[in-house]
């Protein structure tokens, strides 16, 4: 009877450490679960409360590549004010470590086109306005991206990559330079928008000497911490605030 004790003991705690890996597996591949393949997010820009434009973000994945593109379109004076419409692309791969950028393309009215190319097999970055830019070595040390892959990436990251208290480096391209940038990840909070109440993480960034702009990004958790509000003040204390207004395909 003690055997047969013994073995039933035994198959519990089989059967046990099995539904536990199943619970770990299932919550490793909902960490890992990828934003829908097509989506659209548009926000509201204000300055100083007044606003200022239109922005409308559009993502296409199949889980190997990605394409990302941004329309920003004046209001108001603020339409008057602009030579047409500002756009930006990105365009990269997919992989465990999240995006990896291949091209970024910044296009602000009438003024010439800015790109950045990437070449990770040979860890070299050209940045300037077509056929005038220069390859350069790539940073070796920070995670380098373009400006906006940097805000979609954490959709392609596991959940603890934007866990409260950890600290997020990274050197981005506007197509033209590099800048570092470090961010905190603050406390969960919760965001109220013209989209709905969303439960999110704030990104904090730190201010190095000299830098006279603060910003702050929240991603929205529940909906695959996507960038849903942006905040940069000037030191001059004006804001430039952006926030969703609505969510789609």
């Amino acid at each position: 009877m003690k055997r047969f004790a013994s073995v039933a003991r035994v198959v519990r705690v089989v059967h046990v450490t099995k539904a536990l890996c199943a619970l770990l597996m299932l919550g490793f591949a909902q960490a890992h679960a990828l934003p829908p393949q097509r989506l659209v997010l548009e926000y509201d820009m204000s300055y100083n409360g007044t606003a200022m434009a239109q922005v409308v973000d559009r993502l296409e994945h199949d889980g190997k590549t990605y394409f990302l593109s941004e329309e920003v379109k004046g209001k108001g004076l603020y339409a008057l004010a602009r030579s047409g419409a500002a756009r930006r692309s990105a365009r990269g791969t997919v992989g465990a470590d999240g995006l990896k950028s291949l091209e970024f393309r910044d296009k602000r009215g009438n003024a010439p086109e800015n790109m950045a190319r990437f070449d990770w097999d040979k860890a070299s970055l050209i940045q300037g306005q077509e056929g005038k830019g220069e390859a350069k070595p790539m940073p070796a040390r920070e995670p380098l991206s373009d400006r906006l892959s940097f805000l979609w990436s954490f959709a392609f990251l596991p959940a603890d990559a934007a866990r409260p208290g950890k600290e997020i480096r990274a050197v981005l391209t506007d197509g033209k330079g590099l800048s570092t940038f470090r961010y905190v990840v603050s406390a969960v909070e919760m965001l109220n928008t013209p989209a709905g109440m969303l439960q999110t993480v704030k990104l904090v960034k730190r201010r190095e000497s000299g830098d006279d702009r603060a910003t702050e990004i929240w991603l929205a958790i529940e909906r695959d911490y996507l960038p849903v509000r942006i905040l940069v003040v000037e030191k001059d204390g004006s804001r430039i605030d952006q926030i969703l207004t609505r969510m789609g395909a």
